[in-house]
């Protein structure tokens, strides 16, 4: 599953796959931003790194499906 998170003040979103289900992201989001939550966001890319950005600083958090890659030219 894809994962996008947008971080305030920085000019790129942090992108990656993660084998945690939609339904963990999503908790583990909310449990984050939630009022006396914890202070980072943690999560797991699918090689199990831990991604981990600061509560405070997270814009959004898009969870989607995985997707293929695209090789080579096609039409717009």
């Amino acid at each position: 599953m894809e994962v996008k998170i947008g971080v305030q003040h920085a000019p790129r979103e942090i992108v990656f796959e993660s084998k945690q289900s939609p339904e963990e992201v999503e908790s583990a989001v909310s449990k984050a931003l939630a009022e006396g939550g914890s202070d980072m966001l943690s999560l797991t890319d699918e090689h199990g790194r831990k991604i981990l950005v600061p509560a405070g600083r997270v814009a959004y958090v898009e969870i989607g499906e995985q997707t293929g890659r695209k090789v080579g030219f096609g039409t717009i």
